[in-house]
């Protein structure tokens, strides 16, 4: 099956009602084993990368390598650059090849954010990129108010007005919602998702997926969330798959054997993800 872009498979999805796990990964075999989770259950799945690997691995070589594994996979995957804060990081993640490519204006004032990802979606129709973006602010978890401060939640008359003026492909929203390990258990405002959704024409984006109850989840797929991103749960899973496998007294100890062991369970994970957000079980 050929590789789709995000916007397609996100506007399926939004028609359909089932939502698209967007698993961060960090090297080759985490992108195989997303992968090989989403063939297992044959729905579609969206591999995407932090800009901040870059100090790690050149992120053309995740797009290239990627995008192939894209081509060559029997189900829907599309490929993302996950959250570019800058306009040079966003076109340089152009210039690498990702087909997708976050801009997240969403720390600047609101106009600022709109020119900024204005001027970002003017080089990426060039090159015939998908935009996501961002409004209103998707702190960490570990800060309570940042999950708690209604303040810093999306505002339905702004994303109305935000998607008009940017024409942005996909938007990210702030309901109760936050990055990294959280510090309470997150309570989302499905009645503010309800009014986005019904407001603008887009498909919406989820941030800071890891750890929110499978019930609110759920819930957000229903309400007409379509992209969920997912990294801390999918790095930690990564984690306990390598530790449960270690032991230390072998003498003929080996990383690679370590990765092969933990395939199983990564894949598992991405399945377990999958049938989370597919609670209407819809079916390709």
């Amino acid at each position: 099956m050929s590789r789709v872009s995000v916007k397609e498979i996100l506007q399926y999805a939004t028609i359909h009602k089932f939502g698209v796990p967007a698993i961060n990964v960090f090297n080759y075999e985490t992108v195989k084993w997303a992968i090989e989770g989403a063939e297992r259950e044959k729905l579609p799945i969206i591999i995407q990368v932090y800009p901040g690997f870059s100090q790690h691995i050149n992120l053309k070589y995740i797009a290239d390598f990627t995008k192939d594994m894209a081509q060559k996979a029997t189900v829907p995957v599309a490929v993302h650059l996950d959250h570019s804060t800058t306009y040079e990081i966003a076109v340089a993640g152009i210039r690498d090849g990702f087909p997708s490519v976050m801009i997240d204006g969403s720390s600047h004032p609101y106009e600022e954010n709109v020119q900024l990802t204005k001027e970002v979606i003017k080089v990426a129709r060039i090159f015939d990129v998908d935009i996501e973006a961002e409004l209103g602010h998707v702190g960490t978890g570990s800060k309570l108010e940042d999950i708690i401060d209604s303040n810093n939640y999306t505002s339905v008359q702004q994303a109305v007005e935000f998607v008009e003026r940017t024409d942005c492909d996909s938007l990210a929203v702030a309901v109760g919602n936050a990055h990294g390990v959280y510090i309470k258990e997150p309570n989302l405002d499905f009645e503010r998702i309800a009014k986005i959704r019904s407001s603008v024409s887009i498909p919406l984006v989820l941030h800071g997926c890891s750890d929110i109850p499978d019930e609110q989840i759920q819930k957000s797929v229903n309400f007409g969330i379509s992209k969920f991103n997912i990294a801390t749960e999918y790095d930690r899973a990564f984690y306990h798959a390598i530790c449960n496998s270690i032991n230390p007294s072998d003498n003929k100890g080996s990383f690679f054997r370590l990765e092969t062991a933990a395939c199983d369970e990564i894949k598992a994970f991405v399945i377990r993800k999958l049938k989370l957000l597919n609670p209407n079980n819809y079916s390709l």
